[in-house]
C-alpha cells in the first residue's frame, strides 16, 4: 500500500522565523520577498536575502515556496519577468500564485491600460466593460460539445477528488433528459468502488453501463462498452478513466490503449477528451490541465465545484494558458447542477457592476507617463 508522509509546511516572516521552522523539522517553508506577495504583516526577504534564505533551507533538505500572489498594478506590472527570474536564480523551489495568476493578471493590466488610453476611457463603468471584454478575449470561444457522428464517445479524465464521476453522471443525465440513450463505461478499474459509484450515476440518470472487475484492463471495458452502445443503439459514450497523474507512464500508455481500441472500433464517431477540475485548488488546477494536456488531447475543460469558491478567475488561466475552452462548469450537487460555459456571462459575474455615480470618471494617464 502506498503510504505517503504528510508534509510539514511552515510560514517563515523573516530570518529568525526561518531558521526556527528548520530547526522544528519542516519539510517546506513559504516565504515572501518585498515584492509581488501578499504577506504584509511580516518583515519578508529583501533581494539579498533571498539567496541566503533559500541556502539555509537547502543545506537543511527543506524546500522554499515563494508567494507570488498579488494582482499588479500597472507601475509593477513590468517589473515581475525580472522578478522571477531573480526567484529563479536564487533556487526557490516552487511559486505559490492568486486565483488569476501574475503572468494572465499580467497580461490583462498591460492590454487594459493600452486600451484605455488608446479609446480614451473616462468612467469606471467604461473600464469594467472593457477589462471584462479583455478576459472574454483572453479565454477560447464558446464551443458545444461535439456529439453529431454516432456513437460519439466522451473520454473524461481527471485526478481523483475532483468530481469526475459526478460530473459524468451530471453529462448522462443531460443527454437522457434529450432523449438520448447513453452507455457508460466503466473503465477506472484501479480505484476501489469507483464502478460502484459510476454504477448508482447511471442508475440515478436512466443511463446503461458496462463494468469489469477490479483492476480489470481499461480497455478490454471500453472495448465491451463500444460493442454493447453499438448493440443497443446508443447515441454517446461516456468513459470514465483512472485519475492517476502521479505515474505519467501507466496513465499514458493506458489512454494511449483505450485511444486505439476508440479509433479500431469507432473510426468515424465524434471524439471529445474532457478533463474535470476542481476550482478550489486554484493554481494546483493550471498544473494539473498542462500536466494532463502533455499525456491526452484535450478538447475541453469541466471545471466543478464553482459554487464553492472565490477562485473563479482560474477559469482565465487555465483557457488563456492552454488554449482550451471550458465546455461545463459545476455549480451545485444536484443532478441539474452542470451548465454549459458562457465566458461572457463568467466574465460579468466574475466582475459584478457596482453601483456607480455616473459622473465619477477616472483621471486620464498625462502623455508619456504610466500609472
Amino acid at each position: 500500500m502506498d503510504r505517503r508522509k504528510p508534509e510539514l509546511l511552515c510560514p517563515a516572516g523573516d530570518m529568525e522565523k526561518l531558521r526556527m521552522a528548520v530547526a522544528y523539522g519542516a519539510d517546506a517553508v513559504y516565504l515572501a520577498g518585498t515584492s509581488f506577495g501578499m504577506r504584509s504583516f511580516t518583515a519578508n526577504f529583501a533581494p539579498g536575502e533571498l539567496p541566503q534564505a533559500v541556502k539555509l533551507a537547502h543545506d537543511a533538505g527543506v524546500k522554499v515556496h515563494c508567494t507570488v500572489n498579488i494582482m499588479p498594478r500597472n507601475d509593477e506590472a513590468a517589473a515581475l519577468p525580472a522578478y522571477l527570474e531573480q526567484l529563479d536564480a536564487a533556487g526557490v523551489d516552487a511559486l505559490i500564485l492568486a486565483d488569476l495568476g501574475a503572468s494572465t493578471a499580467s497580461r490583462a493590466v498591460d492590454e487594459l491600460r493600452d486600451r484605455a488610453k488608446h479609446q480614451h476611457i473616462n468612467t469606471k463603468e467604461e473600464l469594467r466593460s472593457v477589462l471584462c471584454d479583455i478576459l472574454s478575449e483572453m479565454m477560447q470561444e464558446d464551443s458545444a460539445l461535439d456529439i453529431s457522428k454516432k456513437p460519439a464517445v466522451i473520454l473524461v479524465i481527471g485526478v481523483n477528488g475532483v468530481g469526475k464521476t459526478t460530473t459524468i453522471g451530471k453529462l448522462a443525465a443531460s443527454y437522457t433528459a434529450q432523449g438520448m440513450r447513453v452507455m457508460l463505461s466503466a473503465a477506472d478499474t484501479f480505484r476501489a468502488a469507483a464502478a460502484d459509484q459510476l454504477e448508482i450515476w447511471a442508475q440515478r440518470a436512466g443511463a446503461d453501463i458496462v463494468r469489469h472487475g477490479e483492476g480489470a484492463d481499461p480497455a478490454a471495458v471500453v472495448f465491451d462498452s463500444i460493442a454493447a452502445a453499438k448493440a443497443r443503439n446508443c447515441d454517446v459514450i461516456i468513459v470514465d478513466t483512472a485519475g492517476r497523474l502521479h505515474n505519467k507512464a501507466n496513465l499514458m500508455n493506458e489512454l494511449n490503449k483505450i485511444d486505439r481500441v476508440i479509433t479500431r472500433e469507432l473510426p468515424d464517431s465524434s471524439r471529445e477528451t474532457l478533463l474535470v477540475l476542481d476550482a478550489t485548488t486554484g493554481q494546483n488546477a493550471v498544473s494539473q490541465a498542462e500536466q494532463f494536456n502533455k499525456v491526452a488531447k484535450l478538447t475541453g475543460i469541466v471545471l466543478t465545484k464553482l459554487d464553492g469558491t472565490a477562485k473563479g478567475g482560474i477559469v482565465v488561466a487555465i483557457s488563456a494558458g492552454l488554449g482550451v475552452p471550458v465546455k461545463y462548469v459545476g455549480v451545485g450537487e444536484g443532478i441539474d447542477d452542470l451548465m454549459p460555459f458562457e465566458r461572457a456571462a463568467f466574465v460579468e459575474a466574475l466582475l459584478p457592476a457596482e453601483e456607480l455615480d455616473e459622473t465619477d470618471e477616472i483621471e486620464e494617464e498625462p502623455e508619456g507617463e504610466e500609472n
